[in-house]
Formats: structure tokens, C-alpha cells, sequence
């Protein structure tokens, strides 16, 4: 979307603004009264955000481990988070929490009815708000198809299809990921299938496929002030569901470490006021920004 970018900007500068003045009168309940206790001041605002999941490691897995030299590359150049978790098993219910903030009731990793639920989420935010969105989606047989399953493809790693504010048509085959990435949405997300997403195959090989598919978005990130995030679903159910995630980009302070306990909450917070939004979804409305590992 043509000057969306200009236009959240423009939005994290007014919410930022409010935020000052009502804090200082001891006023500040939260634009729209949905998120009283975070302001969007201690987040940066890329033009680009790209977030990459994996499934069913935990952080000792997949950190400092010889199987993943790319991300760990990224972790060194970028920032890791050692405390970070997923919400619950298995994998399916974490989807939805980190990108609606709720589980929305999903307890298992059945296929679900699409459009089931009309809660606000990421993507519904950031459209609202003027903003664009998309996923690109490994194996999805064709853009917008709500199959639950296809050889490797798993609808279950895809909530954008639950919601019935999300339009289908933003769900995209991973083929349609641009070269060229000024193109990308404002915010997207990246789902490998279910043997390029370490599910189904190795650590190795979904490193691989990380390091072929979005490497060169990752060093383009470095200088045109936008954002990768990688991180997973879950853990392997052996570790309290601690889970990788690796920040990099150039608002992205190189080598940092935050040890701050995080979840797919916080993220999905942090998320949303990158892009200036003024409501929050679920349980990010109640969940600290992700701090201690930005540039500025």
C-alpha cells in the first residue's frame, strides 16, 4: 500500500505525543482505553517487518547448536531472546496467540472452520489502521486456498484463515514472496512447510532453508531500516516451553541479549506498536513491549 509506511509513522508519532501528555497529568489510560499500561515510545517503527516461524524446538536446540550456523549468525549480528516462551502445546494453539493474542479456544491441532472468529488481530489491526499485511505460505496449493492440508502444507500454521476480518486473498503462496523488497506489506509472515519448518526434518535443514530463503532479505534489512523476527512455536516439551527467537535488522543493537522473560504475548505487542497501532489484541493489550535490544 503506497505511503503506508509514511502513514503508521505518522500515527506512532501522534500515539507516542498522547502518551507523553496524559502520563505527565497522570492521565494515560491507553488510546481507545484498550492498553493502559504500554506506550509505543520504547519501539522502533521499520518499514519492513518479516516474521519467520519454526516449529518444536527449544532454545537449547537450536542456540549455540552446530546445526544452526545461519541463525545463529543472525542471533550474533542481530539480538537473541533467552527467556523467551511459547503459551502451551501443542503447536496450533500458539499460532493464534501470537497472532490474536488468545488462543480463541483452539486446544488442539485438528483443522478449525475459516472465519470462525471475528476478534481483532495483528492483521485486521494494521489494515484498519491503513497499514498492509500478507502471509507467504511454503506448499499452500494457491493463493488464498483454505485447505486444511496439502503433501506439505499444514493449515494449522496458518490463523490468518480463522479469522473472518482477515481477507483470504492475503494469504499468499511463498512463491509470491518479492525480490524486490520494497513491495513487501508493512507486515508479513513467512510459514515454511512442515519439513522446511524443522516439524518434519532436521534443525539442519530448516536452517538451510532459512539461510536460502531469507538471507538476502535479512542483509537487505540491515539497511533499509526493516525487521526480521524468527522464533518458534513451542518447545520439544522438555525444556518449559522455551523457545529461540532472534531479532535482526538495522533497528536491531548487533550482539544484544535481552533476558527478560517473554512470550508470543509480547511479541505480538511489540509487533503491533512498531506500526503505531492504538489498540491491541487480547493479551497484548496487558504485555510489555519487548525492550533492551533496539537501537533506539
Amino acid at each position: 500500500m503506497p505511503g503506508s509506511s509514511v502513514y503508521r509513522r505518522s500515527r506512532a508519532v501522534v500515539a507516542s505525543a498522547l502518551a507523553f501528555t496524559a502520563a505527565a497529568v497522570g492521565l494515560w489510560t491507553g488510546l481507545g482505553g484498550s492498553s493502559p499500561a504500554h506506550a509505543a515510545t520504547g519501539v522502533p517503527a521499520p518499514d519492513h517487518v518479516v516474521v519467520v516461524m519454526f516449529e518444536n524446538h527449544a532454545y537449547s536446540q537450536v542456540i549455540g547448536a552446530s546445526a544452526a550456523p545461519y541463525l545463529n549468525s543472525l542471533a550474533t549480528g542481530g539480538a537473541k531472546l533467552t527467556q523467551s516462551y511459547g503459551i502451551t502445546h501443542p503447536s496450533q494453539p500458539n499460532y493464534f496467540a501470537l497472532f490474536s493474542g488468545s488462543t480463541q479456544g483452539i486446544t488442539s491441532d485438528s483443522c478449525y472452520t475459516a472465519g470462525f472468529s471475528s476478534a481483532a488481530n495483528l492483521a485486521s489491526e494494521v489494515i484498519a489502521a491503513g497499514g498492509s499485511w500478507a502471509s507467504y505460505n511454503e506448499t499452500l496449493p494457491s493463493q488464498g486456498s483454505t485447505t486444511c492440508s496439502s503433501g506439505t502444507y499444514a493449515r494449522k500454521h496458518n490463523p490468518w484463515f480463522g479469522f473472518s476480518n482477515v481477507p483470504v486473498s492475503t494469504a499468499r503462496t511463498f512463491a509470491q514472496f518479492p525480490t524486490d523488497y520494497t513491495t513487501l506489506p508493512d507486515v508479513s509472515f513467512v510459514v515454511p512447510n512442515l519439513c522446511s519448518d524443522m516439524h518434519d526434518c532436521s534443525v539442519a535443514t530448516g536452517d538451510t532453508w532459512l539461510k536460502t530463503n531469507l538471507s538476502a532479505y535479512a542483509t537487505w534489512a540491515k539497511t533499509h531500516n526493516s525487521l526480521l523476527v524468527v522464533t518458534f512455536d513451542e518447545d520439544n516439551l522438555l525444556s518449559g516451553n522455551r523457545i529461540p527467537t532472534v531479532l535482526y535488522g538495522q533497528p536491531v543493537t548487533p550482539g544484544s541479549t535481552s533476558s527478560t522473560t517473554y512470550n508470543h504475548y509480547n511479541l505480538l505487542r511489540t509487533l503491533e506498536d512498531t506500526q503505531g497501532l492504538t489498540t491491541h489484541a487480547g493479551n497484548a493489550a496487558s504485555a510489555a513491549d519487548i525492550s533492551g535490544v533496539w537501537t533506539s
